[in-house]
């Protein structure tokens, strides 16, 4: 019989193929829908009048971003400390896996975007007497997956950590991520830094990654939860 742990992986495969399958038909790259969402965003001189906005080029990509930093940094402060301290040693894997999937996640976006050829749209909007022309060929590049929405979308590694122990918790992080990225995405997209569709791949390549470190890794965080109780235990008099 199949155990839930496989049924999980398994129903977790079954929605990325479905999930990529959907973006590939149509969510193209600078396609229909991708125009759609973001000309409410361009004025009649092909700028993006909000692309200095202080809400949107400070508030949410400097100070939300630099917030996320501190959260992963407690992360890693947790996973020093269960190597120094006994009463924490149990909690190591937690600590360990989730800051390692959000330095492996975030990096890996970084990397892929670094060597993309796909331009901004702010770099690809050219204004003409008879209205906006997209060059959809030009490659000043590096927009490709969104950076910037990775840092609230990798959050997620939180979702798996979690997802046996404290439900509630992996809910939490799974739902944090999902706002935090796309409202971050949103906001570059409301600025010209990215189509809608940037963010979505953005998305999906995080979600493959965790579900690949989950597959690889959740015995060994099933067994940090498991000593809990047990040191717990011995310490009683």
């Amino acid at each position: 019989m199949i155990s839930e742990h496989s049924r999980f992986l398994l129903t977790q495969i079954l929605l990325l193929i479905f999930s990529f399958l959907m973006l590939w038909n149509f969510f193209d790259v600078g396609g229909t829908i991708d125009l759609q969402l973001i000309y409410p965003f361009i004025d009649d001189q092909g700028q993006f009048p909000l692309r200095q906005h202080w809400a949107l080029a400070e508030l949410n990509h400097r100070y939300v971003k630099n917030l996320l930093i501190l959260v992963y940094i407690t992360l890693l402060a947790g996973w020093l400390a269960s190597l120094k301290w006994q009463n924490w040693h149990q909690r190591r894997w937690e600590f360990g896996y989730f800051f390692s999937m959000v330095v492996l996640t975030t990096a890996s976006i970084g990397i892929l975007k670094s060597q993309s050829a796909h331009a901004c749209p702010w770099d690809m909007i050219i204004p003409t007497h008879d209205g906006i022309f997209w060059d959809l060929s030009a490659t000043a590049g590096h927009c490709f997956p969104g950076g910037h929405a990775s840092s609230g979308l990798a959050l997620m590694a939180g979702y798996f950590v979690y997802r046996i122990a404290n439900r509630k918790r992996a809910y939490f992080f799974l739902i944090a991520a999902l706002i935090l990225g796309f409202a971050m995405g949103w906001a570059q997209m409301m600025r010209g830094a990215h189509f809608l569709s940037h963010n979505l791949w953005t998305g999906w390549m995080i979600w493959c990654i965790n579900i690949i470190g989950y597959a690889l890794f959740s015995q060994k965080l099933s067994l940090g939860k498991a000593a809990a109780p047990i040191l717990t235990n011995i310490r009683q008099p």
